[in-house]
């Protein structure tokens, strides 16, 4: 059976990086912080060698060649995460649109009859400006689901591009009504 490309190559660890297979769970420990995630022990097979980690297959089957793949990602997302960390910008267009944090509850303005409260998970940091708003953080699903969490409250839509969007998204804006 075949590798997938992912697991071919051993995932580099980098120096003061220390990676942990104990119990059916693999353990992260970085400058930034700590992640473990559990392990499939009946599927895959992790091992620690002096040039990476090396994520094999137990058994041959479809099931251990994809789980095979998607945990050499998740551990190589992890090493850098607790390494360098991942960062998502959001931006809010609209009048009277804004946002605010204050005691670890980010506070948004977003047309709504009431302010919307959404709290920040602990692990993360954001940083806001006028109309910026920066998630980081060293678990890169937290950062995602988080940002994708806020834009979900207001969504941007394609007549005036009005909502939250992400900074590299690009909206692609519709006609609207022709005058007669």
């Amino acid at each position: 059976m075949a590798l997938p490309r992912l697991a071919k190559k051993p995932i580099v660890v980098p120096p003061k990086t220390e990676v942990v297979v104990a119990d059916g769970i693999v353990r992260v420990k970085g400058p930034k912080g700590e992640l473990s995630r559990p392990v499939p022990a009946n599927i895959i097979n992790i091992d620690i060698t002096p040039e990476g980690v090396l994520v094999t297959p137990k058994k041959e089957s479809i099931e251990s060649k994809v789980l095979t793949g998607t945990f050499a990602s998740h551990i190589r997302n992890m090493i850098i995460g607790v390494n360098e960390g991942f960062t998502k910008k959001l931006l809010v267009d609209g009048v009277g649109y804004k946002w605010e944090v204050k005691d670890g509850v980010i506070t948004l303005a977003l047309g709504f009859s009431h302010p919307v409260k959404v709290p920040v998970p602990a692990n993360l940091t954001i940083t806001i400006d006028k109309t910026g708003m920066l998630i980081a953080g060293f678990d890169k699903e937290v950062v995602g689901q988080f940002a994708a969490n806020i834009r979900k409250l207001k969504k941007p839509e394609p007549y005036k591009g009005k909502g939250i969007r992400y900074s590299d998204e690009v909206v692609r804006r519709k006609q609207g009504k022709k005058a007669a």
